[in-house]
């Protein structure tokens, strides 16, 4: 018995990453999955490697008319739509405030934010009429403190936590439940892509990020796309039937609060200081 027998689910963003993760998950527990992305090729491909239960359809997620294609391809082809993870996004305008390009703004708020909106609309309209359903989607720990990405990347993840909140509220009375998870440091293209790299550049260069990623959380592991895989999972699972309107950090510990090994050479350096302090003071 898999954790989603008979569901079936969207995944935007699927063609690589978290999304890539997520839906090859959502399959392994029995899920019907509709992969969704820009990247046809290899979208499509991953579908066919699935199996007869897998779909792929292109969807640009900043454009409605796409969104709401995607879904009606979904009910069409299984008969329903029981989880829609909005997962596609990239790291979008990144520069000094000052220095920030309207027009960036625009395109990084229809990615990360405008999408989710869409994808909670139409998911909405096809699942409150049944009365049930699963709405997820990825926001990010830049959402929850600063310091971590991009201004514009960073205000709409948070705004993407707040709509989660908002859209529970509203749609849990009717049995659909809302929610997001919120990565840390995950070893995905989305670094590369962020400095130009074509996609398949881009995937490649993630598993060299690990060593850089461990230093930053107490667990000394690199996050993986399948360690977030496995929240959304839980997420839309019925082991989570009574979670609704929650932000799910994955982060290895990285918000906390300051590391341990980090308190401690501050704590060093801080007596040193006030030692030196002191011994200045008494000559």
């Amino acid at each position: 018995m898999g954790k989603l027998d008979g569901k079936v689910a969207v995944v935007t963003g699927a063609a690589s990453g978290i999304g890539e993760a997520t839906a090859r998950l959502f399959y392994a527990e029995g899920a019907s999955v509709v992969l969704s992305d820009i990247q046809d090729e290899r979208g499509a491909a991953i579908a066919a490697e699935l199996g007869e239960r897998a779909a792929y359809c292109r969807a640009d997620v900043t454009q409605e008319s796409d969104i709401a294609a995607l879904v009606d391809f979904a009910v069409a082809r299984f008969g329903a739509l029981d989880v829609m993870y909005n997962n596609a996004g990239a790291q979008g305008v990144s520069a000094p405030i000052a220095e920030t390009p309207a027009e960036g703004f625009d395109a990084t708020v229809a990615l990360l934010l405008r999408s989710v909106f869409l994808g909670m609309k139409h998911a909405a309209r096809v699942m409150l009429p049944r009365h049930t359903g699963n709405i997820i989607s990825t926001a990010s720990i830049a959402g929850l403190r600063t310091g971590n990405a991009p201004h514009i990347y960073s205000a709409c993840k948070a705004a993407v936590i707040h709509l989660t909140r908002s859209v529970a509220m509203e749609l849990g009375e009717q049995g659909i439940r809302v929610n997001c998870v919120c990565p840390g440091f995950i070893a995905t293209g989305i670094f590369g892509s962020a400095f130009g790299l074509p996609p398949d550049a881009a995937r490649a260069l993630a598993p060299l990020m690990a060593p850089m990623q461990v230093q930053a959380q107490p667990l000394r592991h690199a996050g993986q796309p399948v360690d977030v895989a496995q929240a959304v999972l839980w997420l839309a699972s019925d082991d989570a039937r009574f979670v609704n309107g929650h932000a799910l950090v994955v982060d290895g510990g990285l918000i906390a609060g300051r590391s341990w090994t980090e308190y401690q050479h501050m704590r060093e350096s801080l007596t040193k200081g006030i030692q030196a302090a002191l011994g200045q003071g008494g000559s």
